[in-house]
């Protein structure tokens, strides 16, 4: 080992002919500087634990965990930063949107406030953030309590907005800049001087099509590499040692894991690293609800370590830099998921006041029973057809049926929009409200037959997502049938729609039902902007899904659409 010696001239004599010389003193070489980032991705305002989730052990037995809570989310964070000074806590989106009623009654503001408790300093955009439209979205920045929705904000307290800092880079305004900063640059001062990591935030370019067009009206969802990219001189410039990307796209392994192993994975995530500067050296991901660490994983992040929590605060990930102490280079990176718990490794108590409060707020509407169900209405894991999306399908033709309300015949329903199962017996308000949390309008329009099969033709034309086996389906209410061949050419798959058991007549119009969602081009569904006649009576498809179970209902059977593949 080679060691470098200080010699101490201290005790020399100016002029003197000897002196005597202290003898020398080894100083021990530093060792790499380590950073850690602790992150997180789609929150969706799961402030309580949220129900058992199932993952696969190495060994492939399979049980289900109860982990997540923000108290406890918040405890752990805690507890991992100690004896860590250089620590950072950061999001990769969907912090907000698609809640359960307990964040979502109150416009997400104390999920906001929640994250401003735990330290969370650097929150990209997914696309859930713009579930409410974008001056929403820069109100959960700046706070205050102006009014762009139904719902009245600041209900239970004041809003002070976001104490961490939202990331957009690829969300861009009508006059050129973008909705949030672009990038962030962190400093951390260690015993080798100031540290700096340079983050970039995004959500997927697709963006736009998952959310109600009308709510991202001017904004445009650049590439996600490209425009990673063309901030690596910027960053450079201010210093940046190393830069990491916080991207709202991800990928799936095989299996739902506790998230440490890369087996598989796959996804719109991948072709994106294939593209990105060599500068990018850590890439936190989300969007797909899947747990992972890919540690120069070869074919999918060569060189770089990619990594995702999953979702619901299930887990934290927990990421070790290590920084050459004189270049500042950064010579090693390693990353591990960690399970958030059930109250095992604390509760953080400025959390749970915080919880308490919105919980006992929201009890009398989140606990009152509105209806009943004969068996449970289950949801399509895949987002095809199911028992859950026809029940709603249902429910919406029967409340735009009348004359008054627009005279529909059929309905059709996104199956992405059905986000759980709806439990048997009696149903309360808040297992309604989790099936279906976005407060769509209801709007009837008229569609020629041809026009239904273009927007039904658009739907089965999309490419099957990575991780899936068939594409998301267009539930149809009861009465309408129809039949997809994944064999045959895009354009050509839907044969033989039916109501009420007659062909449907391509010349012949038709006076659909949809949510304002589909109504406005959601879904990459563009044939639906075509419809005339517009009704919009301002009924939610919430409040019809309630009316429609409150006097008791047996889920239907899925099997309105038979798909050949």
């Amino acid at each position: 080992m080679i060691r470098k010696f200080v010699v101490a001239l201290a005790g020399l004599s100016v002029g003197a002919c000897t002196a005597q010389v202290a003898p020398p003193v080894a100083v021990a070489p530093q060792g790499p500087v380590e950073v850690q980032i602790l992150a997180f991705n789609d929150f969706h305002g799961n402030l309580q634990v949220p129900d058992p989730v199932e993952v696969t052990e190495p060994d492939g037995t399979k049980h289900k965990i109860t982990t997540g809570g923000v108290a406890y989310l918040a405890a752990l964070l805690t507890g991992l930063r100690a004896g860590h000074p250089n620590t950072i806590t950061v999001s990769a989106g969907d912090t907000i949107g698609a809640s359960p009623l307990i964040s979502a009654n109150y416009l997400d503001e104390p999920t906001i406030d929640a994250m401003n408790l735990l330290g969370l300093e650097f929150n990209s955009v997914g696309n859930h953030e713009f579930d409410r439209g974008g001056d929403e979205l820069k109100r959960m920045q700046a706070g205050g309590c102006a009014k762009f929705t139904r719902r009245v904000p600041c209900a239970v307290e004041p809003f002070g907005g976001a104490r961490f800092r939202y990331l957009a880079a690829n969300v861009v305004q009508a006059d050129g800049s973008t909705v949030f900063p672009s990038t962030g640059l962190k400093t951390f001062q260690t015993s080798a001087g100031p540290i700096r990591i340079g983050f970039i935030g995004m959500t997927l370019k697709g963006t736009a099509h998952l959310v109600t067009p009308s709510g991202v009206k001017g904004l445009t969802f650049k590439d996600e590499a490209e425009t990673a990219n063309a901030l690596v001189p910027q960053l450079k410039a201010g210093g940046a040692d190393t830069i990491v990307l916080l991207i709202h796209q991800g990928g799936k392994t095989k299996q739902f894991t506790t998230g440490n192993g890369c087996d598989g994975l796959s996804g719109d995530i991948v072709p994106i690293l294939k593209k990105l500067d060599p500068a990018i050296t850590t890439v936190v991901s989300g969007h797909t609800h899947w747990a992972y660490v890919c540690r120069n994983t070869p074919g999918i992040s060569d060189g770089r370590l990619l990594t995702s929590a999953g979702k619901y605060g299930y887990f934290v990930t927990d990421l070790r830099l290590e920084f050459d102490p004189a270049t500042h280079r950064l010579i090693d990176q390693n990353a591990r998921n960690v399970t958030v718990g059930n109250g095992e490794n604390g509760e953080d108590a400025a959390e749970k006041a915080l919880v308490d409060r919105y919980a006992a707020a929201v009890a009398p509407i989140a606990s009152r029973i509105v209806g009943h169900l004969t068996a449970p209405a289950t949801r399509n894991t895949e987002d095809g057809e199911s028992a859950a999306a026809d029940l709603i399908a249902d429910s919406m033709l029967a409340a735009t049926r009348s004359a008054e309300n627009g005279g529909a015949q059929l309905a059709l329903v996104n199956g992405t929009g059905v986000r759980v199962d709806l439990p048997g017996g009696d149903i309360r308000y808040d297992a309604a409200f989790a099936m279906m949390p976005f407060g769509n309008n209801l709007v009837v329009m008229t569609l020629t037959g041809a026009q239904l099969k273009a927007a039904l033709e658009q739907q089965y034309g999309q490419p099957v997502r990575a991780g899936f086996t068939r594409p998301a389906a267009l539930a149809p209410s009861a009465g309408f049938t129809y039949v997809v061949d994944m064999t045959k050419p895009a354009g050509s798959r839907v044969l033989d729609m039916r109501l009420n058991g007659k062909p449907i007549d391509l010349a012949a119009p038709y006076r659909a039902s949809l949510n304002n969602y589909l109504a406005s081009g959601g879904d990459q569904l563009s044939a639906f902007t075509a419809g005339t006649d517009i009704t919009d009576k301002g009924i939610i498809d919430l409040d019809a899904l309630v009316a429609w179970i409150a006097p008791g209902r047996s889920p239907p059977n899925p099997d309105r659409v038979r798909i050949k593949v």
